[in-house]
């Protein structure tokens, strides 16, 4: 074969790949007026995704039983018909009702991106098998690292390049482009190949026994095992780390990237990082791993840096075990095949069955254990050998390392009820080094990890959700945390609090957390008779725990919107009591606030509240232009609205300065710092209105209140067409500095 026929094929599956995996986050992107940004919505897109690269590798398979010029003409000729869907759209689908998110999510992103996503997902094996078409060629299992470069390019090339400078129109359409230069490269790719002899098994290297031969059912299901622990530990990473550890601008990106940065290493022939992943994967596991059952929303960059580095080795390790059992090249399709169905398996666990199942993320340390149970062992050293200890004499020596191991557990656990964070720490090294002893018998290892990963908090994580103080639907995980020493009740989601509550019936309607009496949404709804008369309709966009409820007043309309069922019932059951204290009439309205304000009559409300942050989630469908637009329509004459910013990561500031620039309006800032007392936190609101005399009203009410102009607004306001958080990220503190 000629470097210049190599280089075609190599174009190829490089512009298939990108093509494939920039689609991703563009349709995630389309969607996000119709779905928010929840972690569960990227998981569901996932799961799509991998159903369909199922179905494509399943179509390639079975393709690859005709002779290679039939291939190629039912090839293009799909090509062509799925060109028929361009430029792409979202599917027009009327939207899910509550608690159908789960299974109306995936319909709209398959209505939506199906056939072109289906065919495309075809190319890396398709084009591999075409390449082994030559005898000359060699083993063509190097080009599959190439398709995921090209992959792993792609994802990062929507959130730098296309997002902050195209609008999504434009996406679509270069998009289009992509594949229409696709399709020639595989036309030409094609006519390379109309005359070629049938594929061969030259250049098949099989470095585990039996890998040349037909695969049987263990090597089937060994397959299935090594492509779907490392496909599910990429999603559950990804929800772990946005609920429990930190929800940092772009994380989503992180974990599917280095998935597919790990096949590039994995299916190397040479590649030193790869084997040197294999080496060090256990003790990573035993280091790293620890955390996988920490729940207590006070992680770090560190921390995360840790979880993504542990994902990326284990991810390596399992993909090159899988390489090493690759077959001989005609039964390639086959092999790829099985792989997709073990990332659909995966997909499948920890997207759909896994929020159902369970009340926290636990799908992540079940998977650590699976890898666990998958990973190549290469034990450090002998020390039993060094030590001549007899064969019949090792299993006990191992069982006395496992005591060893299950007596600095238990000491761990102690030290971390009491704080002490380096008895901890020096506990974790203690049982990964009882761990690397034991590591030759997998059995013990498990026992170790799973150990550590109770003695490391897990504890706690357990045995809240044996007390039943946490649940988990498909907008997020909420637990409750009782302070008896305080006297309070709150409601966390993820690294959020949701609101705080006292427990005694003296302060039990006193606004908590973000909601103060000198936030800004504190003083606007207790001057609310005073800015817009005493007979208002309030609109409150985001329930959490009702704190809102206890600034109503007598002959005031309250009505909430809150997008998760599983919220209001906390405050409908009594676990929460400032809606049935104080306003046992309010409506809640259950839906996504967008579409369901969209519906109301105009003119519906004098004071409208924003606060539907999820997490640290930036909710950017509810604040682009065609969202404010729909607040503005729902506001009265003389209506106000105020907007919830506070943010550890995105200074909103700029992006409501264009927008108020942009809509005519008047708007300042109460900033918050340094407020938080007394069951109170923090905060940054902004007040605006289309008129100037509900703003003049609510600085009279409160003169010696500051309210502060915005600052200097970016350059164009958030739009659905186009939005990027980039230019807003507040990088110190993302990076801890």
């Amino acid at each position: 074969m000629t470097g210049r026929a190599r280089l075609l094929f190599v174009v190829t599956i490089l512009t298939g790949s990108f093509l494939l995996f920039l689609v991703q986050p563009l349709v995630a992107r389309m969607a996000l007026p119709l779905l928010g940004g929840a972690p569960a919505v990227w998981n569901s897109a996932m799961l799509v995704y991998q159903a369909l690269l199922l179905g494509g590798y399943a179509y390639a398979h079975a393709l690859s039983r005709l002779a290679l010029r039939k291939q190629a003409m039912v090839h293009v000729a799909l090509l062509g018909l799925a060109a028929l869907t361009l430029p792409i759209a979202l599917a027009d689908l009327p939207p899910p009702a509550p608690g159908w998110e789960p299974v109306w999510v995936p319909g709209l992103f398959l209505a939506t991106i199906g056939p072109l996503f289906f065919v495309v997902s075809a190319q890396a094996p398709l084009m591999q098998r075409w390449y082994a078409a030559d005898a000359e060629a060699g083993d063509p299992y190097w080009l599959y690292a190439a398709s995921n470069i090209g992959s792993f390019t792609g994802l990062l090339a929507y959130p730098i390049l296309l997002e902050p400078w195209f609008p999504i129109a434009q996406h679509s359409m270069l998009w289009a482009a992509g594949y229409g230069l696709l399709a020639v490269l595989v036309v030409l790719v094609a006519r390379s190949r109309w005359n070629a002899a049938p594929a061969t098994a030259q250049g098949a290297v099989a470095p585990e026994e039996g890998a040349g031969e037909a695969p049987g059912a263990k090597t089937i299901l060994l397959w299935l095992a090594l492509a779907a622990v490392p496909s599910g530990l990429m999603l559950s990473t990804t929800t772990h780390l946005t609920t429990d550890i930190v929800a940092m601008p772009l994380l989503w990106v992180l974990p599917l990237g280095l998935y597919l940065l790990s096949f590039t290493f994995a299916f190397a022939e040479r590649s030193s990082l790869a084997n040197t992943c294999v080496r060090i994967a256990p003790l990573t596991l035993l280091l790293a791993g620890s955390l996988a059952m920490v729940s207590n929303g006070h992680g770090t960059l560190s921390v995360a840096i840790a979880t993504l580095l542990l994902m990326f080795i284990l991810a390596i390790a399992l993909h090159r075990r899988l390489y090493w059992l690759r077959p001989a090249p005609e039964r390639l399709t086959l092999f790829y095949l099985v792989m997709s169905a073990g990332g659909a398996l995966g997909g499948l666990f920890t997207a759909l069955i896994a929020p159902v199942a369970f009340d926290w993320v636990w799908e992540h340390p079940i998977l650590l254990l699976a890898a666990a149970a998958l990973l190549p062992i290469v034990p450090f050293f002998d020390w039993m050998g060094r030590l001549r200890i007899a064969q019949d004499r090792r299993r006990t020596a191992i069982l006395a390392v496992i005591l060893v191991a299950a007596i600095v557990g238990v000491c761990m656990i102690l030290a971390l009820q009491r704080g002490h964070d380096n008895l901890v720490l020096l506990g974790t090294v203690g049982m990964a080094l009882c761990g690397i002893l034991v590591m030759e018998r997998r059995w013990a290892l498990l026992l170790v990890f799973a150990g550590l990963m109770i003695a490391r908090g897990g504890f706690d994580t357990i045995e809240t959700s044996v007390a039943g103080l946490r649940e988990r639907s498909y907008f997020g995980i909420y637990t409750l945390k009782d302070n008896p020493a305080e006297g309070t009740r709150s409601l966390l989601h993820g690294t959020t609090i949701h609101g705080l509550q006292y427990t005694d019936p003296e302060r039990r309607n006193k606004p908590t957390s973000y909601y103060g009496p000198s936030s800004g949404v504190g003083l606007v709804l207790s001057a609310a008779p005073q800015i817009v008369g005493g007979d208002a309709a309030v609109g409150v966009v985001g329930l959490g725990t009702g704190t809102l409820a206890c600034y109503a007043r007598p002959g005031q309309d309250w009505t909430f919107f809150e997008i998760d069922p599983v919220v209001a019932e906390y405050s409908r059951d009594g676990t929460f009591t400032f809606l049935r204290d104080c306003t046992p009439d309010a409506s809640i309205r259950i839906g996504d606030a967008r579409l369901v304000l969209e519906d109301l009559p105009p003119a519906s409300f004098d004071v409208l509240v924003i606060d539907a942050f999820s997490s640290d989630a930036i909710p950017l469908h509810l604040l682009t232009t065609e969202a404010l637009e729909i607040y503005e329509r729902a506001l009265k004459p003389g209506g106000i609205v105020l907007f919830h910013i506070s943010n550890r990561y995105i200074d909103l500031q700029p992006v409501f300065a264009a927008h108020a620039e942009e809509q005519g309006w008047g708007a300042l800032l109460r900033d918050g710092r340094g407020s938080g007392s007394d069951g109170t936190t923090s905060s940054f609101w902004i007040a605006a209105a289309r008129t100037p005399e509900p703003m003049a009203r609510m600085l009279q009410a409160h003169p010696q209140k500051q309210w502060v102009s915005l600052p200097k607004p970016a350059s164009r306001p958030w739009t659905d067409d186009h939005a990027s958080i980039l230019p807003f990220i507040m990088w110190r503190n993302v990076l801890g500095r």
